[in-house]
């Protein structure tokens, strides 16, 4: 009768080491780092206007500039050749900044890698520009004359 008592006392520890073991595991994948060459391909459906693709461009510079400062950096553009790719890459030198799509650039200038991702849905577009500092988000709605941001924007910050 004692051995039963003395049994259950200790049955939930196999228990007790898995919960430690999974929550432990789930902390430290939060610790994981990327690199600057870590971001995502850039991706923009080629089916935007020129307009539409114009207008997301120009407000999402706008405010990678709040972020990252203006003009202060050569800007390593990841470009899928989409019209919302050239027309990020105008947007893009507007505000100052120097821009590389081939990815080189003399050994002194300060790069920041940048990449996007253009997906259509719910009848809206999401808008994402990554770098490897910052990352912003905004939803639009698209019409053949532009596009009018339909949410606030997303900001997330790394490091």
């Amino acid at each position: 009768m004692l051995g039963l008592l003395r049994h259950t006392r200790d049955r939930f520890g196999p228990i007790r080491c898995l919960a430690t073991t999974g929550a432990l595991a789930i902390l430290l994948s939060g610790c994981q780092s990327t690199d600057t060459d870590g971001l995502s391909a850039s991706a923009a459906p080629p089916e935007i206007s020129g307009p539409a693709a114009g207008a997301i461009a120009g407000d999402m510079v706008s405010r990678l500039a709040e972020q990252i400062g203006h003009g202060k950096a050569t800007v390593a553009l990841k470009q899928d050749g989409s019209p919302f790719g050239q027309a990020l890459e105008a947007a893009l030198k507007g505000w100052g900044y120097a821009v590389v799509t081939d990815q080189k650039t003399d050994g002194g200038a300060a790069v920041i890698p940048l990449a996007y991702v253009i997906m259509p849905y719910d009848g809206q577009v999401l808008a994402r520009l990554s770098t490897s500092s910052v990352e912003l988000g905004r939803a639009y709605t698209v019409t053949t004359s532009g596009a009018t941001p339909t949410s606030a924007l997303s900001l997330m910050r790394r490091g």
